[in-house]
């Protein structure tokens, strides 16, 4: 038997078959999951449909206009045939099961480790100072993991930004000299009797869209392969249509997009039949240069900047660069450079699975823009619809917020969210300090839960050699819970202008009913943060009574998104009954 194998399989025809085992296997275990390309492939593709592909244009180069093909090449036929040839789907995947254990995520989301903001005493550190967030991508975000059947993990919850996606009605000003209204009250904790909550808000001045000034908008939009599913470039048109839509005859609109290399598919224009055409033929394929997108996006814009006019980038990406500057920190510090030109930029995040929430927030801090995640078209529509305005227009830059406590009064504080916005006491008065804008119609809500003296809410022993508190003086400021200092630029200002309103103690609501019901329903948004956040301080309030909460002070709702908090209590709760609690992210 030995001696016929030989004869019918001689050593060089073994080696080969081997060979070709191995190449078939390599091939399956090696080819890019659906949506996504890689540099190689791309070029094959370009070669096969007699398209050149593009190099990436530098930063101070003449623009081009369609440097890069508006529809991706099919794959190659040769391609093709491996792909149906080699191994049956099934048989692939089983192929693959002993490499990847059964339990690892193939979830490559990214988001910045945040670390919840600690219980301080006022003797030993009597002031917080913090940059105002508008943003509203993790609210959005949360919402869509919810609703794919999973809690969030604990980076993903940014409790402020879950505050800020409602409206709350505060009263607001007249006109844009003076750009937003202040509004504190001071009530019950919902979780802790012991303790009570500061609650201070920012109206921003309210524009009709007839009032915006002209607006100079560059959609730089991410046509690379991983933009291929119907959550992200398809999602990411229609959104961008509903916008158009909006648009007024002296408003100019540039379309930038990038994949390998970056582009300009069409120069500054009015005509919505002309934006509208750009748009609809845009597919996506190959790799992701966000950097080189992002230079040549705010040299369009520069080149059509408007005097007094709204002058904005709107980057619309998963956040998933993978070719060219990829480095978190060379992107930020590429877009801080250009917001000196007076030129923001905002994003808009789209998808699932590589999502890179801690680039499309960043980048939007450090270019005096907002960051907005679209998961339906109806979020697309609130976004760039309902709240134009706001998305568009910045009334105010560079918003800061200190709050100094009374220590014969307060024992400790501590505030809710705000994390990432945490700023040095110095940084208050420093204006060269960079923080957040308010747009035309924002509201920004703040929390503070404090304990009083004597009130049991204390987490915290004093210090054994600190000397005893002393009388304040003079005895006016001895009614004072707090101070609270707001400092502003105008937008076309350097040189900020100063705020300050007394916290005292008369206005302090003894009845959490007593309360508005702004109050209640945005202690009952900061609640059922805290619990995606693992509910460290929350002393054992459940989800029912968040949920009954958020239900009493629900109110006017004409949209129905305050209805939809609470379904997504709802689903946390199920999920919370079925599964671990969400892990804290690396």
């Amino acid at each position: 038997m030995s001696e016929l194998f030989r004869r019918a399989f001689p050593v060089p025809a073994l080696v080969r078959i081997v060979a070709v085992s191995l190449c078939s296997f390599s091939f399956v275990a090696c080819t890019p999951e659906p949506g996504h390309y890689d540099t190689a492939q791309q070029s094959r593709e370009q070669a096969t449909s007699n398209k050149p592909l593009a190099d990436p244009a530098p930063a101070d180069s003449a623009i081009q206009p369609a440097t890069i093909p508006l529809v991706s090449p099919a794959p190659t036929p040769a391609l093709l045939s491996k792909r149906e040839t080699s191994v049956p789907t099934s048989r692939a995947a089983d192929s693959l099961a002993p490499l990847r254990p059964a339990a690892e995520s193939l979830d490559r989301e990214r988001y910045a480790e945040l670390e919840t903001n600690p219980v301080q005493r006022v003797s030993e550190a009597p002031v917080s100072t913090f940059s105002i967030d508008v943003d509203t991508g993790a609210y959005t975000n949360i919402r869509r993991i919810l609703r794919e059947g999973r809690l969030p993990p604990t980076d993903a919850v940014r409790i402020e930004e879950m505050i800020n996606y409602f409206r709350y009605d505060y009263p607001a000003p007249t006109n844009r000299r003076t750009p937003f209204q202040v509004t504190t009250e001071l009530g019950p904790s919902p979780w802790n009797p012991n303790t009570r909550l500061l609650l201070v808000g920012l109206q921003g001045y309210r524009a009709d869209t007839a009032e915006l000034p002209p607006a100079n908008l560059v959609f730089l939009l991410d046509v690379s392969g991983s933009m291929r599913a119907p959550d992200k470039l398809p999602l990411l048109q229609s959104a961008l249509r509903l916008l158009t839509a909006q648009l007024r005859p002296q408003d100019r609109v540039s379309i930038v997009v990038y994949a390998g290399a970056s582009g300009l598919v069409l120069e500054p224009t009015s005509r919505r039949d002309a934006i509208l055409s750009a748009l609809n033929q845009l597919s996506a394929g190959g790799s992701t240069n966000g950097g080189a997108g992002i230079q040549l996006a705010y040299q369009v814009a520069e080149q059509a900047f408007i005097p007094n006019g709204i002058n904005r980038v709107l980057l619309a990406t998963d956040g998933d660069f993978n070719v060219g500057t990829v480095n978190f920190e060379t992107l930020k510090d590429m877009v801080a450079a250009k917001r000196k030109s007076g030129i923001a930029l905002s994003t808009l995040g789209f998808g699932r699975g590589n999502y890179n929430d801690q680039l499309m927030e960043q980048l939007a801090d450090v270019g005096n823009g907002n960051y907005a995640y679209i998961d339906s078209l109806q979020e697309a529509r609130k976004t760039l619809v309902e709240e134009l305005g706001s998305t568009l227009l910045t009334i105010a830059k560079d918003v800061k917020i200190q709050l100094e406590f009374n220590p014969v009064l307060v024992e400790e504080y501590r505030l809710i969210g705000y994390e990432n916005r945490i700023l040095q006491r110095e940084d208050f008065n420093n204006d060269s300090v960079d923080a957040g804008e308010i747009g035309a119609g924002h509201s920004v809500t703040a929390l503070y839960e404090i304990a009083l003296h004597g009130s049991g809410g204390s987490w915290n022993d004093p210090l054994r050699y600190q000397p005893a508190t002393t009388a304040v003086e003079p005895t006016g400021k001895a009614q004072e819970l707090a101070f609270l200092r707001l400092r502003y630029k105008m937008p076309d200002s350097d040189r900020s202008d100063l705020l300050e309103y007394p916290v005292t103690q008369a206005m302090l609501q003894t009845s959490l009913d007593t309360t508005s019901q702004r109050f209640r329903f945005a202690s009952a948004v900061a609640a059922f943060g805290q619990y995606l956040r693992g509910g460290q301080y929350l002393n054992g309030m459940e989800l029912e009574a968040v949920r009954t909460l958020a239900a009493n002070a629900r109110g006017d709702d004409d949209n129905g998104y305050r209805s939809e908090l609470l379904q997504l209590i709802d689903l946390a709760a199920d999920l919370g009954a079925s599964a671990a609690p969400p892990q804290t992210t690396n």
